[in-house]
């Protein structure tokens, strides 16, 4: 199944694409260098310009000298004039959102004036408080076009009311065809390839279901922890931070029934009938489908009330979770029986966010000692697929069988770059397909399933259950899978 995106041979484009929150970390580390590689590549074209809007008085020369300073090194050294064009793209407006100096509003809309036949892509780079009023600022300096569009960053709310009172902030600015709600893992090549390899082969849609499937295991595990941000993960915590929007969103994909057509509304169609399907978690439930950890010092590691922040701990900070891992089922034909366990961690021994589908037994094997197929989706550190399956080890007298994995990587199979998943979801958002970016019903309907555990946690007396940083989290995580004789990925290895 194809994705359909610009290619440097359709002809890219002309955007101007302005980013609120344009000096900050994000834009930094991931908007500029994946906007880079998409000029070196043919995606921009040479008439898009970059323009961040930020409260610090910059002209355009300090705000590319900061980028020349900050990104170069995050992008390749080979190209200095390629790079120097990029740079020649880029544009500072300096706003005060919300406060009575409308000088800043004033300058962005002279620098746009005359570009009404550009599309106009506005990039929410800020915390989700500031997306109705910036949208409302946007409106009253009369900047919002039919042609433009608005991506907000993740988290959008804290629970089911917030996303709805976002969601109708910016929907009262914009219509939903122009609102694009990102997810970066959405971008990555593994995730795409996902819908390849279910429908566009046909070895492997049959066995695709619970006659064949025993379980699905969704990891993001990640190595550090929180130093310098506990008082963001106080309030939000690996439920909100991870599971909401990235875990349930490769669930969507690994669980959706094929779509009719090759069709964007088809597709987003597909992956909210998903989310309508998961089983509720109950409050009486959920101590029994859900483990919530955090980690505490071990192995030259400080524990999360330990790590270096601006202000001492507090109850929130002993309550909220670093580590959490769920039980979820889809009451549906296809996966009826067939569990689906998310986990994500701070503080594991690996950075490893992957997809594993677990197969079930023969059903007569005549040889003995054989372990289920597995078909394993890495996302990260390095994107790839591997099917492991039992064969024959070498040797003259007895069979001996041994698990060998069938693997492939994207970067030594095609020989190049895997790109950054930014760049395809910038490239998208400049080209209008909104395939790979989540609707309203679909961020809504992930909240409706989370919000019962968030508030059976919130009003339970119980702590979070402790596990030593740099281990695979805490024992209770373990004993979810154990108690029906299944283990994690890692454990069987």
């Amino acid at each position: 199944m194809s994705l359909p995106t610009t290619s440097p041979d359709s002809g890219a484009q002309t955007a101007d694409l302005v980013v609120f929150g344009g000096t900050g970390d994000l834009s930094m580390r991931k908007l500029l260098p994946a906007l880079y590689h998409s000029d070196r590549d043919g995606r921009l074209s040479p008439e898009t310009r970059v323009i961040a809007l930020s409260r610090g008085g910059l002209t355009d020369a300090d705000f590319r000298g900061k980028v020349d300073a900050e990104v170069r090194d995050r992008v390749p050294a080979d190209d200095p004039a390629g790079w120097r064009r990029f740079l020649e793209r880029l544009h500072h407006v300096s706003v005060d959102v919300g406060g009575a100096d409308r000088n800043g509003w004033q300058a962005l809309a002279e620098l746009l004036a005359g570009h009404d036949d550009r599309d106009r892509v506005f990039y929410l780079a800020s915390p989700p408080r500031t997306f109705g009023p910036f949208c409302r600022e946007l409106e009253q300096a009369g900047l919002v076009t039919p042609r433009s569009r608005v991506v907000l960053e993740k988290p959008l709310g804290h629970d089911l009311l917030s996303a709805q009172r976002i969601n109708d902030e910016v929907g009262a600015i914009f219509d939903e065809r122009q609102i694009f709600r990102i997810d970066h893992y959405l971008g990555k090549e593994t995730v795409q390839n996902l819908l390849v390899l279910r429908f566009a082969n046909a070895f492997l849609e049959p066995i695709w279901n619970s006659l064949w499937i025993d379980h699905v295991q969704i990891t993001a595990a990640e190595t550090v922890g929180t130093p310098g941000r506990r008082g963001y993960y106080d309030h939000a915590g690996a439920l909100r931070d991870m599971v909401q929007n990235h875990l349930l969103q490769l669930l969507t994909l690994t669980a959706m029934e094929p779509p009719a057509r090759n069709d964007r509304e088809a597709i987003r169609d597909e992956k909210v009938k998903v989310l309508q399907a998961l089983r509720p978690i109950s409050g009486t439930e959920v101590d029994r489908f859900t483990v919530r950890g955090q980690y505490v010092e071990a192995a030259d590691m400080p524990g999360y009330l330990d790590e270096p922040a601006s202000t001492p701990p507090t109850e929130a900070s002993r309550r909220v979770e670093t580590f959490t891992a769920i039980r979820a089922e889809i009451r549906n034909w296809r996966w009826a029986g067939v569990p689906f366990y998310l986990r994500t961690g701070k503080r594991m021994p690996y950075r490893r966010s992957e997809i594993v589908v677990q197969f079930k037994d023969v059903p007569h094997s005549i040889y003995p000692g054989g372990t289920p197929n597995r078909l394993v989706l890495r996302l990260q550190p390095e994107e790839g697929i591997e099917l492991h399956i039992m064969a024959k080890a070498p040797g003259a007298g007895e069979v001996a069988l041994k698990p060998v994995p069938m693997s492939l990587s994207f970067g030594k199979t095609f020989r190049a770059r895997v790109p950054e998943a930014y760049e395809r979801l910038l490239t998208d958002v400049l080209a209008g397909n909104p395939t790979l970016f989540m609707r309203r019903d679909e961020v809504e309907a992930a909240w409706r399933w989370i919000d019962p555990i968030l508030s059976t946690w919130e009003t339970s007396a119980d702590l979070p259950e402790p596990y030593p940083a740099g281990t695979t989290g805490p024992t209770g995580a373990h004993e979810l899978l154990g108690r029906s004789g299944r283990a994690w990925h890692e454990e069987e290895l």
